[in-house]
């Protein structure tokens, strides 16, 4: 059996397997079982689920680190797939188990070549990406403490096997969530005048909100405000005394976070005030912007055209905790075609499908990246 067939046969097993963030048991013991057969040494962890692994010396370069995430998401899958989760509620809706066996795959790889390594390989395979606590607590364990350089990449539906997307600097987002309980006063709804209704002062302020992208954020700076869930009430002739609504800012700059998150308070609370309500604002800090390093994404475009059709990207809305690496070293970031089809289903789908074509791309970005990092990191540190 070649290596691609391995490696869908790996696939395919972990697709039909999936467990969710912080609960990775399975996969860590079946990726651990595929290192172990192929020699490669794993490095002693506080981390209850992922798995850290080696492969070369770091007495002979720098060390760098490439990364995959292997969490799923409580989604019920819908693909009719041969191998479909067997899972109830519970799918690799995002590609984490295309991720985690591509780095698997160039972990093999590496390990043939182990002896020309300038220097060594730290493999990471994260738990609990999607709940964005994962990156750090990789970073708490200690595993990224000597390392000089971090390589990633997300699969993307919208790309065709084969393409590698890079950008420099921001490739996706900041990513803050808020949770907003309004306090009011229940009345009977025929006589309003009683009360302080919470239901038109939560349809006022999220109208207000939207100004925010409109008027206060540049332009040319993307930035998003989106309420995705509200409640208020529970029957047609009372209204209710308390509401609530929740929903996520997004932006690429720190400049631009803190513009949209002072914003956003000033909003909720000065519209609640208006209608004669009061808010009780929860916000929630997700990763930050997912920067790539200009320096190292030169290297990385320029050695990722041996794996594959390098492109330049726009940047994504959706968050990754890869970004938390990159706060503590320099670290690239890129986007590997998985399917390409018009109108192919976006990540953290009931639907979402990656193609088995594209492993081999990200089995040799990590490849190829790799080696090309530590010849250059070597070659920085020798001048």
């Amino acid at each position: 059996m070649n290596l691609k067939q391995q490696l869908v046969e790996i696939r395919h097993y972990l697709h039909q397997h999936p467990e969710r963030s912080g609960a990775e048991f399975q996969t860590t013991k079946f990726l651990k079982e595929q290192l172990i057969a192929k020699n490669i040494r794993l490095v002693p962890t506080t981390l209850k689920t992922g798995v850290i692994a080696e492969i070369g010396n770091p007495a002979k370069g720098p060390t760098i680190a490439l990364r995959a995430d292997i969490d799923a998401l409580p989604i019920d899958e819908q693909t009719g797939l041969s191998y479909a989760s067997v899972y109830s509620g519970t799918m690799h809706a995002c590609g984490h188990d295309f991720h985690q066996t591509s780095l698997l795959g160039a972990a093999f790889l590496l390990k043939e070549k182990e002896e020309q390594l300038n220097g060594l390989v730290r493999l990471i395979f994260q738990p609990a990406e999607e709940g964005h606590f994962g990156a750090q607590q990789v970073i708490d364990a200690g595993h990224l403490e000597d390392v000089q350089a971090i390589i990633g990449y997300h699969n993307h539906p919208g790309l065709a096997p084969g393409k590698i997307g890079l950008r420099p600097a921001g490739i996706m987002a900041a990513v803050d969530q808020f949770e907003v309980t309004i306090h009011g006063v229940g009345t009977h709804a025929a006589a309003p005048h009683l009360g302080v209704d919470v239901l038109v002062t939560i349809s006022g302020i999220i109208q207000n909100l939207q100004s925010i992208v409109a008027r206060n954020s540049s332009p040319l700076n993307p930035s998003v405000v989106s309420v995705t869930h509200m409640t208020a009430g529970n029957t047609w002739n009372v209204l209710p005394d308390q509401g609530f609504f929740e929903g996520t800012l997004r932006s690429f700059s720190p400049a631009s976070r803190e513009l949209l998150n002072q914003r956003f308070v000033e909003i909720v609370e000065h519209t609640a005030a208006t209608y004669g309500a009061k808010a009780t604002i929860k916000m929630i800090p997700g990763p930050p912007v997912t920067f790539n390093d200009p320096q190292l994404t030169e290297w990385t475009i320029e050695a990722s055209q041996e794996a594959g059709d390098v492109l330049h990207v726009e940047p994504s809305t959706a968050g990754e905790d890869f970004a938390n690496f990159q706060q503590k070293i320099p670290g690239v970031f890129a986007f590997i075609g998985s399917n390409g089809e018009e109108g192919a289903p976006a990540w953290h789908h009931s639907d979402f499908i990656v193609k088995d074509e594209g492993l081999m791309t990200a089995v040799n970005y990590y490849v190829v990246n790799a080696e090309n990092l530590l010849e250059k990191l070597s070659d920085n540190d020798s001048k």
